[in-house]
């Protein structure tokens, strides 16, 4: 317990300084690079092998790891780069909701397109959280807290009153009643932001709690996913970088689908006139 609470202090204070401890960009764009290269070798390890005891090839893992690295570097300084790998993202989450409902009758998802599929997902995440950023690091502060807020209200209101299960085939701990508890703390979260800091219309308000609300059901879809995978894969935590957290990717996991849908809505806002 105490490694776990050492190093979420430690992983805390990185991740706040790169946001707001300066205004140079290069602290949160090296953090972002050096993310998406360790998802990118976690990933990798996940992947499909050709025969069950096979071992994961760690200077491949690597290689694999320092190609994501590259494309989400691409991605941050092409916008439109960035802009198709979000369209991607949403395209493959939208197609993950089947694989998620149908597992594990249907697995036929685990195959070697996993491979572009994880230098989608990683490079369209990375390449959103920076561009929230970019916009205000209190928006991504705001992403944060949407993501942390609804996984902690699902968590606790699951555990007193949950009994329909969500996937219980993916992660039998996540229930209905639990997402209905999430999506009411992310209300909660987004009328104490409005009230407290935006000035939003009527019509304006709404379509933010709209983004606010679909970035939390992405939340779950994503943790979702990644738990699909350590199933199908046989792997408890996608990496150790990280002492009594496992893996960038257990941390990351429900950031993945969140980020890019949430960044995606922001700038379909302000391209309609809701400039946040």
């Amino acid at each position: 317990m105490l490694e776990r609470i050492i190093t979420a202090l430690v992983l805390v204070a990185v991740v706040l300084s790169c946001m707001f401890a300066t205004q140079s960009h290069y602290p949160m764009f090296i953090l972002m690079i050096l993310a998406a290269g360790v998802a990118g070798y976690e990933w990798f390890k996940l992947m499909p092998r050709t025969t069950a005891s096979a071992s994961v090839s760690k200077p491949k893992a690597w290689i694999y790891g320092g190609c994501v690295a590259a494309v989400s570097t691409l991605a941050l300084f092409f916008d439109d780069v960035a802009l198709l790998l979000w369209a991607a993202s949403i395209l493959t989450w939208l197609g993950s909701i089947y694989w998620v409902k149908n597992f594990p009758e249907s697995d036929s998802w685990y195959n070697a397109s996993l491979y572009i599929v994880g230098f989608i997902l990683i490079s369209a995440a990375v390449t959103a959280l920076y561009a929230v950023w970019h916009s205000s690091p209190w928006w991504l502060m705001y992403l944060f807290l949407l993501v942390w807020g609804a996984d902690s209200g699902a968590y606790f209101v699951g555990r007193k009153f949950g009994k329909k299960k969500l996937a219980p085939f993916v992660s039998p701990n996540k229930s209905v009643e639990g997402l209905y508890g999430g999506i009411a703390t992310t209300v909660l979260i987004m009328l104490v932001v409005q009230y407290s800091y935006l000035n939003l219309t009527a019509v304006q308000l709404i379509l933010f709690l709209i983004l606010s609300i679909v970035t939390v059901f992405a939340s779950v879809l994503g943790d979702l996913f990644e738990s699909m995978i350590k199933r199908r894969a046989g792997i408890k935590d996608s990496g150790r970088v990280l002492p009594g957290h496992g893996g960038v990717l257990d941390r990351i996991d429900s950031l993945l689908a969140a980020a890019p849908i949430f960044a995606t809505g922001m700038y379909i806002l302000k391209l309609i006139g809701v400039d946040l």
